[in-house]
């Protein structure tokens, strides 16, 4: 197994950069524990600590917009990995976004440089 610091960190939690395999996109940043690293590395699909829900998520387990992993990569530190993923279903951001980072600063404003793929009140009910 490959030891990475989560001593680091009060929670144990360290970050995951995610990066779409094909195009180097940034798709999103989240958190990785233990667990969910291991459960990672088992089952070859991301896998995720969450912070404000305090438990270990796989991505896409509610939508379908699963990431398979395809390389993995670790910091000098071994404190943050960078996941290239393969994601299913073209979006990795909750609000339906191809990316988490859909807005761009424009002077004094967050411009949208996109279209959502998905209407998210259709996926998770909210």
């Amino acid at each position: 197994m490959i030891e990475l610091d989560f001593s680091k960190d009060p929670h144990g939690l360290l970050p995951a950069i995610v990066q779409e395999y094909t195009s180097g996109d940034i798709l999103m940043l989240a958190y990785i524990n233990q667990e969910s690293w291991q459960q990672t590395l088992e089952t070859g699909k991301a896998h995720y600590g969450s912070r404000s829900r305090n438990k270990i998520w796989l991505k896409g387990e509610s939508s379908g917009h699963v990431q398979v992993i395809k390389d993995i990569f670790v910091d000098c530190d071994q404190d943050t990995v960078v996941f290239q993923v393969e994601q299913l279903g073209r979006a990795a951001c909750h609000k339906g976004y191809h990316s988490c980072f859909y807005r761009r600063v424009a002077g004094d404003e967050l411009k949208i440089d996109t279209e959502p793929i998905f209407n998210p009140e259709d996926v998770y009910g909210k």
